[in-house]
């Protein structure tokens, strides 16, 4: 194959020909994170119509679920079960804080360490935010029979389950 110019363009387009449209037949249909990544676009902005007038973003609602289920968690646990870095997770319990809705409790056996547990604005609130995430969990997913959507969401979880493996693959 000959050199190529640097100069000369790849492949000249019209700008009004450049407009996107469905991928069908394009081969992210075949791929399994762009699939997810719509339907969590899908799902993410049916939560945030049904939490918008809380201001509770979905970081916000889990970390509230996770304190409630589980009080005086620790923030170097909360950032683990949440997946996301311990600094994150420092200015995610300031929000709550903020709000009034969680607050930090220095443990007694690790002096270094706090607790966080909600407050009883925080406990009244997540149990409207669990009926709300609910409400918007089945419109996202309205598409889908009741067996379908609990057939998805078992995949999902063998998908991040810390039994899956992390080694590409594995077929165990």
């Amino acid at each position: 194959m000959p050199p190529r110019d640097k100069d000369a363009p790849i492949h000249q387009v019209a700008p009004e020909a450049t407009e996107t449209g469905p991928v069908d037949g394009l081969i992210l249909e075949e791929r399994l994170g762009y699939a997810l990544r719509r339907a969590q676009l899908r799902v993410f902005k049916h939560f945030d119509e049904v939490m918008r007038e809380h201001d509770i973003r979905p970081a916000q609602f889990s970390a509230l679920v996770i304190i409630e289920g589980h009080p005086g968690v620790t923030q170097s646990s909360l950032a683990q079960t949440l997946a996301i870095d311990p600094p994150r997770v420092v200015n995610l319990v300031n929000t709550l804080e903020a709000r009034g809705l969680a607050l930090r409790v220095r443990c007694k056996r690790d002096r270094r360490s706090y607790g966080i547990f909600l407050t009883r604005a925080g406990e009244a609130l997540v149990v409207r935010l669990k009926a709300l995430s609910e409400q918007s969990d089945l419109a996202a997913t309205q598409a889908l029979s009741e067996t379908e959507r609990r057939q998805l969401l078992g995949l999902l979880r063998r998908i991040y389950s810390p039994q899956a493996s992390d080694e590409p693959g594995s077929n165990e």
